[in-house]
């Protein structure tokens, strides 16, 4: 059984040498950040339709989960033409 005690989320990884270590944030500034970085990975979910949830579930970043999702999701020719006529 795993004990998690942050909450649910996933611990902070630091590798140092090749060796992978865990690291919990200690100031306010670090928890906060963590905290809103979390809240963007999970506004970024739910924005995924449900079928495609398992594909995205396993991203611990949300800076690589928007570039998966865009990738995935990419651009049609009428979204472009339309980003060209707005601009």
């Amino acid at each position: 059984m795993e004990v998690i005690e942050n909450g649910n989320a996933p611990p902070i990884t630091q590798v140092v040498e090749g060796v992978e270590t865990t690291m919990d944030p200690t100031t306010a500034k670090e928890k906060a950040q963590r905290r809103l970085e979390l809240k963007a990975i999970r506004t970024l979910l739910m924005g995924i339709p449900n079928e495609h949830q398992l594909k995205f579930n396993s991203i611990k970043h949300a800076k690589s989960l928007l570039q998966a999702v865009e990738k995935r999701f990419g651009e049609n020719a009428a979204t472009k033409t339309t980003r060209k006529n707005l601009l």
